[in-house]
C-alpha cells in the first residue's frame, strides 16, 4: 500500500507542474526583421489523395512568392501522384517537381527523397512538412522568428481532424508534442518532428546532410540528434500560426502501423519522455489491480486523471488557437486507453514495419 500512496503521489505531483508548466507565460515570438528566401520541402509517395490539400496550403501562404521555393520529391509513386502535382503547379513558378532517380549515400526510403530535396534547394533555410500536412498562412514567417543565430532546427505544433477519432488522433498530437514543447523549454533536447519542421543550412550541412546518417524510419528524430549533437540550438513552438493540420489515419489498422513505427524510435527518445509516458502505463496497471484498491478510490483516482489530463489538453488547445469540444476531451481518456493497449500489443507482436508502401524489419528500421 505504501507503494499505490507514493505512486500516485508522484504521479498527480508531475501532472501538477506539467499543469503549472503549461501556464507559465513565455515570450512572443519577435517581430520577422527581414524576409529571407526559404526552401519548403515535401516529400511524396502515393499522396494522390492527399497532396492537393498540401499544395493548396502552401500557394496560400503570406510570404513573397518570388522569395519561396517549394520542392516537391516523388518518391517514385505508383499512383497518380505527380500527375496532381504537374497540373496544380503549371502556372506556379516557385514550385518544382523532382522525380527521384537514385540513391544518396546510406540514405533509403523517405530519407533518400528528403536528401535528394535538400541538394537540390538553394535558400539557407529549410522548411519540411508532408503532403498529408496543411499550414496556416504564417507558418514561414513564424518559424523563421524562432530561428536567429544558433538556433539549428525548430519544431512547430500539428494536430488532425475529420472524424471523431481523427480528431482523437489530433489530441494525440497536441498532448505530445506540448508535453515535448515543456521539456524543451527547460533545456531537455526531445526531439524534431519532420511534418512541421524548420532546418538551417548550416546545421544540416554540419552533420553532412541525410546521406551521411544510418538509415532509420525514425529520421526526424535522429536528424534532430545529430543536429543538437553538434551544439545547435533548437525550439518547439506552440503557437496557432505553426498549427499543422494533419490528415488523420483512416482506420485503427493504420493506425496501429502508425504507432509501430513510431514505437521503433521512442527507445532512443529521452528517459525523461519515457519517465512520463510510461507512468499512464503504471497508473492503469495499479488502477486496475485486482483486489488492490476499493472502487470508490478506483473511480476517484481515475476521474481525478481524466480531470488533469482535459485541463492540460484544453490548455494545449488555447495556445495552439483550436477548439474543441468538451465532450471529446472527456471520451478521449477511454480511446487512450484502449489504443495504449493495442498499439503494445501490435508493436509487440513480431512482424514487419509498414511505411509508404514499403516493409521493414524491426531490427533492419
Amino acid at each position: 500500500m505504501l507503494f499505490v500512496l507514493v505512486f500516485f503521489g508522484a504521479f498527480f505531483g508531475l501532472y501538477g507542474l506539467v499543469l503549472l508548466g503549461a501556464l507559465w507565460p513565455r515570450p512572443a515570438l519577435p517581430a520577422l526583421a527581414h524576409r529571407p528566401r526559404v526552401s519548403i520541402l515535401v516529400a511524396a509517395r502515393n499522396e494522390e489523395a492527399t497532396i492537393a490539400r498540401c499544395l493548396r496550403a502552401l500557394a496560400a501562404l503570406d510570404y513573397p512568392a518570388e522569395l519561396l521555393e517549394i520542392l516537391i520529391a516523388d518518391d517514385h509513386s505508383t499512383d497518380g501522384t505527380a500527375a496532381v502535382v504537374r497540373r496544380f503547379i503549371a502556372d506556379k513558378p516557385q514550385f518544382r517537381l523532382l522525380p527521384v532517380r537514385h540513391r544518396l549515400g546510406t540514405a533509403r526510403g523517405k530519407s533518400n527523397a528528403l536528401a535528394y530535396l535538400c541538394r537540390a534547394a538553394t535558400a539557407d533555410y529549410l522548411l519540411f512538412t508532408d503532403a498529408d500536412m496543411a499550414l496556416p498562412p504564417g507558418w514561414v514567417q513564424a518559424m523563421l522568428a524562432a530561428a536567429p543565430a544558433g538556433v539549428g532546427v525548430v519544431t512547430g505544433i500539428t494536430t488532425a481532424g475529420g472524424s471523431l477519432f481523427g480528431r482523437w488522433q489530433g489530441l494525440d498530437w497536441l498532448f505530445g508534442l506540448n508535453i515535448i514543447r515543456l521539456l524543451s523549454d527547460r533545456g531537455l533536447p526531445i526531439t524534431a518532428v519532420g511534418n512541421n519542421m524548420l532546418v538551417t543550412r548550416a546545421a544540416y550541412e554540419s552533420i553532412g546532410g541525410y546521406e551521411a546518417l544510418a538509415f532509420s524510419i525514425t529520421e526526424d528524430l535522429q536528424l534532430f540528434t545529430q543536429i543538437v549533437a553538434q551544439g545547435w540550438g533548437y525550439r518547439n513552438l506552440i503557437d496557432p500560426r505553426v498549427l499543422g493540420v494533419s490528415v488523420a489515419q483512416p482506420t485503427v489498422g493504420h493506425l496501429l502501423r502508425q504507432r509501430k513505427r513510431w514505437m521503433r524510435g521512442a527507445g532512443r527518445l529521452p528517459w525523461q519522455l519515457g519517465a512520463l509516458f510510461g507512468s499512464y502505463g503504471i497508473f492503469y496497471t495499479v488502477l486496475g489491480w485486482p483486489g488492490l484498491l476499493p472502487l470508490p478510490a478506483v473511480l476517484a483516482l481515475w476521474a481525478s486523471k481524466i480531470l488533469c489530463q482535459t485541463a492540460f489538453l484544453a490548455l494545449t488547445l488555447r495556445q495552439a488557437g483550436h477548439r474543441e469540444r468538451l465532450g471529446v476531451l472527456l471520451l478521449y481518456e477511454g480511446y487512450l486507453l484502449l489504443m495504449s493497449v493495442a498499439v503494445l500489443a501490435y508493436t509487440a507482436w513480431p512482424g514487419a514495419i509498414e511505411w509508404k508502401a514499403r516493409r521493414y524489419r524491426w531490427v533492419e528500421a
